[in-house]
């Protein structure tokens, strides 16, 4: 046990200095992580409103054709990305040529955060 003053103090401040620096180094990677979860989305939300919106609608939803309100699109990942890739029936077309991977993976992401519950 510590008994001099100074030394308690001094070990008191340390242990506070480094619980606050494990505190900001995580809410700074929780900031890099938020940053980068934006970007994601701004980048589905462009490549939608380019590639996608004239069938899907605006707001994913058209209702002047037989298309999906998206924000229903069941939390099925693997099922979007082989419909995006290789289409679906005769009424979307395949986009796996067009899209890149990242450009899909940035559609899943701003999609499904859309999603209505």
């Amino acid at each position: 046990m510590l008994r001099n003053p100074t030394v308690r103090t001094a070990a008191t401040f340390a242990a506070v200095a480094m619980v606050l620096g494990a505190v900001f180094a995580t809410a700074g990677i929780a900031q890099e992580q938020n940053a980068s979860i934006q970007t994601q989305l701004d980048h589905g939300k462009a490549t939608y409103a380019q590639k996608c919106s004239h069938c899907h609608g605006p707001n994913m939803v058209n209702s002047g054709t037989i298309t999906p309100d998206l924000r229903a699109f069941p939390d099925d990942r693997t099922r979007f990305v082989t419909t995006v890739k290789n289409g679906k029936n005769n009424k979307m077309p395949p986009w796996g040529d067009i899209l890149s991977e990242d450009e899909i993976t940035d559609l899943w992401a701003y999609i499904s955060s859309r999603r209505r519950p």
